[in-house]
């Protein structure tokens, strides 16, 4: 049996897709929320609309092969699809400590066969990457889908500094092997700089590195050399990635966070430290 893309309506486009193997990935954008009675709500969703503020969806094509999913981001699947939660007696208590500790589910429900699944509508944007032989490290919350030949677990940060200063906690989540990888994000991709490095050194004032080679190595470190030329500078401490590899930047995320602590406490963008130290 095939399974036709949903993304074929007038209202729904499809800005994003992939096939690896048996995976086909599409993310799909619905252009406008046309179903709202409410007259009350009609120039929120006009400013929404302007602003890009849209109603995205992830649907995932299986022909005999499996994906492995963020818990409770399934909202309904066609077909002979086989669904395992992924936990089991002997890995319940660590699996729940990991999720604790990433910010991701307590297991990745697995579908595995041949048929379509379609993931709950959202506002966050998605990335929609293909891994070939390749380990990646993200921020924690981003993991939101990879195809089953991925290998997704969390990792302990390598350095004291990075685990206490990096402002990224303690473990991120690894992402290893070849195949499809969807991804949270706050921003969309035309707002994330990708920085790539061969025996370089990159250092980022805040943690709004969204995702990194597995390989690089990550630090917090003084921006100068003294504790005088990091006070006079105004930056203190940074982010410092080395190594060979790449690092995505999404530098937006500091504007949104500053708009959004503004109208929090009522005030003005113009009052508010721009040089706010977050991701997500």
């Amino acid at each position: 049996m095939v399974y036709n893309a949903i993304g074929t309506r007038e209202n729904i486009k499809i800005i994003d897709s992939a096939q690896y193997g048996g995976v086909k990935i599409d993310v799909m954008e619905y252009q406008r929320l046309l179903g709202s009675t409410n007259p009350f709500s009609a120039s929120d969703l006009y400013f929404m609309a302007k602003q890009n503020i849209k109603v995205r969806q992830v649907a995932v094509y299986l022909t005999k092969d499996k994906v492995s999913v963020e818990p409770g981001a399934m909202s309904y699947f066609q077909g002979p699809l086989e669904m395992v939660s992924g936990v089991t007696a002997g890995n319940a208590l660590g699996r729940l400590f990991s999720g604790a500790v990433t910010g991701e589910g307590t297991a990745q429900p697995e579908y595995s066969g041949s048929g379509m699944l379609v993931l709950e509508p959202s506002f966050q944007h998605f990335l929609l990457l293909q891994l070939d032989h390749e380990d990646i490290v993200v921020d924690k919350g981003m993991f939101y889908c990879a195809q089953g030949s991925v290998t997704v677990k969390p990792i302990m940060q390598r350095s004291v500094s990075a685990a206490l200063g990096g402002g990224e906690g303690l473990f991120q989540i690894s992402l290893s092997g070849t195949g499809l990888v969807v991804l949270e994000c706050p921003v969309p991709s035309c707002e994330i700089d990708v920085i790539e490095l061969n025996n370089d050194t990159l250092r980022v004032d805040g943690n709004f590195a969204v995702l990194r080679s597995g390989n690089l190595q990550f630090t917090v470190e003084r921006s100068a050399k003294t504790l005088l030329g990091s006070a006079v500078s105004g930056e203190g401490l940074v982010n410092v990635y080395r190594g060979t590899g790449t690092v995505w930047l999404a530098p937006t995320i500091k504007v949104y966070n500053t708009i959004n602590a503004a109208r929090a406490v009522g005030g003005s963008t113009k009052s508010m430290n721009m040089n706010t130290s977050n991701s997500k």
